[in-house]
């Protein structure tokens, strides 16, 4: 009996350690948001909906975190460099006149060489001030977001569902893809069983990618690459550049962010630009960290668990908690609750999985 009791312990104890306490307190907050859900009047089928759907826009970009970890380049929050390459090739594939599924794919196709620029000149500055990327990243970030705000309006774009009407020069705020790309991956085999909806074609895309990842890191230079994050001296000592394949983890990441902003719009809907990719790389950033990630350290599981936890605890909150007090603050609650996940996420980045 006493043997029954402790081997049940120690497989409490290894659940624990292995899944992590803080990730148990998330998911049981979040179960139990999912359970009160009904209770308050929120529709179950559609609130899991919209959790599987905001997982799959944001899926992508918190993807993007890994190649930059796994080479000891720290945290991405230089992210809204590749999200503008991404917005540019969308914008560009608008200004062709490029409708439909092929919008979509000339979005990709334009967008990839702005991200393989981008992403080498970051990559290049990230390895002349070693040991203090997430910083200059930061700096980085914001400062190509405030540069990007005066060439939407500087750029000669001329295509009317774009540019400002009366003016008839310089990029709206919000751009409709309407007609372009809106759902194009989300409709293909998409599950629809009464409320809930499934974009399957979406979620595929996620695992193609996330599977080439995890490919690419079983490689030889994918091992390079986590021998670079996890012992530069060693790695340089065994014969690795350890420059170069950080330059590439910067690269892999800043185009992942670019493909991700483009899957994040089409399920969204609308291009929005000026000030909007300011703040993207936190709730990414965050994501991965409540997934098990630590600086050092990022697994594709990591991105699954924690983007699944962050997006389910931000779409959940703040409809299980309006429709309790029966007045409309979502919003207030939706940022109260997305920002004391990033800060709380923030605050354990030193830990990683078991």
């Amino acid at each position: 009996m006493n043997e029954t009791k402790n081997k049940e312990k120690s497989w409490l104890r290894n659940l624990v350690e292995s899944f992590g306490l803080p990730r148990l307190i998330i998911t049981a907050f979040l179960l139990i948001l999912l359970i009160l859900a009904p209770f308050v009047g929120a529709d179950l089928p559609t609130q899991i909906s919209n959790i599987i759907a905001r997982f799959s826009w944001n899926g992508i970009l918190v993807l993007a975190m890994v190649p930059m970890v796994h080479s000891g380049c720290g945290l991405n929050f230089g992210l809204p460099l590749g999200i503008i390459s991404g917005l540019l090739g969308a914008t560009l594939s608008i200004e062709f006149g490029f409708t439909g599924a092929m919008s979509f794919v000339m979005a990709i196709v334009i967008a990839t060489p702005f991200a393989l620029i981008f992403g080498t000149g970051y990559g290049w500055l990230l390895n002349k001030i070693k040991g203090g990327e997430m910083m200059i990243a930061t700096y980085v970030g914001f400062s190509s977001v405030s540069l990007m705000c005066m060439m939407w309006l500087i750029l000669p774009y001329k295509s009317p569902n774009m540019v400002w009407g009366l003016a008839g020069k310089g990029l709206r705020t919000t751009i409709s893809l309407e007609g372009y790309y809106s759902q194009v991956l989300a409709n293909i085999l998409r599950i629809k069983i009464g409320n809930l909806v499934i974009p399957t074609g979406t979620l595929l895309f996620f695992a193609l990618l996330a599977a080439a990842i995890w490919a690419f890191l079983h490689t030889k230079t994918g091992t390079a690459m986590t021998a670079v994050g996890s012992n530069p001296v060693f790695a340089r000592a065994a014969g690795i550049n350890v420059d170069r394949i950080r330059l590439l983890s910067v690269v892999m990441s800043t185009w992942l962010a670019a493909i991700g902003i483009l899957v994040y719009e089409q399920g969204f809907g609308f291009v929005q630009l000026y000030m909007a990719p300011f703040y993207m790389a936190l709730p990414a950033v965050s994501a991965i960290l409540i997934g098990g990630a630590s600086v050092n350290k990022a697994t594709i599981m990591n991105v699954i668990i924690g983007t699944i936890l962050f997006q389910g605890i931000v779409t959940m909150t703040p409809t299980v908690m309006n429709n309790m007090i029966h007045m409309d603050m979502s919003e207030v609650i939706r940022i109260i609750a997305s920002n004391g996940m990033i800060l709380y996420a923030l605050t354990r980045k030193t830990e990683g999985s078991k």
